[in-house]
C-alpha cells in the first residue's frame, strides 16, 4: 500500500505542481496523452500486423528451406549434392530473412513518423555504388545460384572449366576449387565460368589407336584385337566397369607403313583408364606372340621384281647389296652451307 500511495501522490504532485493544466509543461503532457492515445488507436493494431506477417514469413521460409534439405538427403547421389542443396537452402534463408527484416523495419519507422525519403534516397545512392564496385561479386553469386540449381557439376566431378581440367573439391555461391591431376588447386570465380565440360556424367568412351605393320593380315589382326578385348572385358578387375562391349571398328587409315585400328571401350564415367593400360599391355605381347610387328612411321620398304629368271637372278643379286637404311645414317658431319 505504501509504494501505490506515495505514486498517487506523485501523480497528483506532478498534475498540479508544474504539470499543472494550462501551464506550459501541462499542456506537453496533455499532448504526450493524446499521441500515445492516437500510437494505440491507430498505429500499435498496425505494426503488430505486421510483426504477424513478418513472423509467418519467417516460419514459412524455415519450413520451406528445411524441406530442400530434407528431400536432397533422401534423393540425392551424394554428399556433395547435399552440401551444394543444403549451401543453396542457407543462402536462400538468410536473403529472404534480410529481406523481411528491411521489409519491416521500413514499416516500424514510417509508423514511428520518420521520414524515410532521405534514408531510401541514401539506401539507392549506396546500393548504385556498391553494385558499381563489386559488380563482379555480384556476378560470381549469381552464376553460382545457377550453378547449384541447374547441377551442372556436383563435388567430386571431374570436369573442364575456364580452360582447366581436374576433379572439383569445393564450390561456393562465389568460387569453385578444382584440383588437378598432379596436385595444383585452382581456384575459379564462378563468374569466369562460361563452358563446363562434365566427364563424370552417364559414361567414358576411350578410343585406343593401335598401330600393326602393313605385312599383317587385317582380318587376323582384328580377330586378334577382338579377342583380347573381350578377354579384358570380362576379366574379374575390369567387368563391371564396363557399359557395353568393346567395338574394333576395322582398319580407319593406312600412314606409311601402318594400318591403325582403333579400339573403343565404353565405361563408367572416369574409370576407362585401367582397362586402357591392361588392353595395351596384352597387345603388346599378343603381337610378339603372333610375331607381328607393330606400325612404324620411319620403317623404309624396297620393291622390285622381274619377269624371267635373269631378273628374279638380278634381284637376288642386287637384294645382296642393298642401300643404306636412311634411319641409321648418321648425320652430316660438314655444314653444307659453309663446308666447315
Amino acid at each position: 500500500m505504501f509504494p501505490s500511495r506515495l505514486a498517487a501522490e506523485f501523480c497528483i504532485a506532478v498534475r498540479y505542481g508544474i504539470f499543472a493544466e494550462g501551464r506550459f509543461m501541462g499542456k506537453v503532457l496533455d499532448e504526450w496523452i493524446a499521441d500515445s492515445q492516437e500510437f494505440v488507436h491507430t498505429k500499435l493494431p498496425h505494426l503488430i500486423v505486421i510483426f504477424a506477417i513478418a513472423f509467418f514469413l519467417n516460419k514459412l521460409l524455415r519450413i520451406v528451406t528445411g524441406r530442400m534439405v530434407r528431400v536432397a538427403e533422401r534423393h540425392a547421389a551424394g554428399r556433395g549434392r547435399i552440401a551444394e542443396v543444403k549451401t543453396l537452402a542457407s543462402v536462400i534463408r538468410a536473403t529472404g530473412l534480410a529481406v523481411i527484416g528491411a521489409i519491416a523495419g521500413m514499416q516500424f519507422l514510417a509508423a514511428l513518423g520518420v521520414n524515410l525519403a532521405p534514408l531510401l534516397a541514401s539506401a539507392g545512392v549506396a546500393g548504385v555504388a556498391i553494385g558499381l564496385a563489386a559488380q563482379t561479386i555480384v556476378k560470381d553469386m549469381f552464376n553460382g545460384i545457377l550453378i547449384l540449381v541447374e547441377g551442372q557439376f556436383n563435388v567430386g566431378d571431374t570436369v573442364k572449366l575456364a580452360g582447366l581440367a581436374g576433379t572439383v573439391e569445393a564450390m561456393t555461391l562465389r568460387k569453385t576449387t578444382v584440383r588437378d591431376g598432379d596436385g595444383t588447386l585452382y581456384v575459379i570465380p564462378n563468374s569466369q565460368i562460361t563452358t563446363v565440360a562434365n566427364l563424370s556424367v552417364d559414361y567414358s568412351v576411350a578410343t585406343i589407336n593401335v598401330n600393326v605393320d602393313f605385312s599383317a593380315n587385317p582380318d587376323q589382326v582384328m580377330e586378334l584385337l577382338k579377342q583380347i578385348a573381350m578377354d579384358v572385358r570380362n576379366s574379374e578387375e575390369f567387368k563391371n566397369l564396363f557399359i557395353g562391349d568393346p567395338q574394333i571398328l576395322g582398319v580407319d587409315s593406312l600412314k606409311g607403313s601402318q594400318l591403325i585400328f582403333p579400339v573403343l571401350f565404353k565405361t563408367l564415367p572416369t574409370k576407362q583408364y585401367g582397362p586402357m593400360r591392361e588392353f595395351q599391355r596384352r597387345v603388346r605381347l599378343a603381337l610378339e606372340e603372333n610375331h607381328l610387328l607393330p606400325g612404324d612411321p620411319l620403317r623404309v620398304y624396297g620393291v622390285s621384281g622381274g619377269a624371267d629368271a635373269a631378273g628374279s637372278s638380278q634381284h637376288s643379286a642386287s637384294a645382296e647389296v642393298r642401300p643404306p637404311d636412311p634411319t641409321t645414317l648418321k648425320p652430316q658431319e660438314t655444314n653444307p652451307f659453309s663446308g666447315e
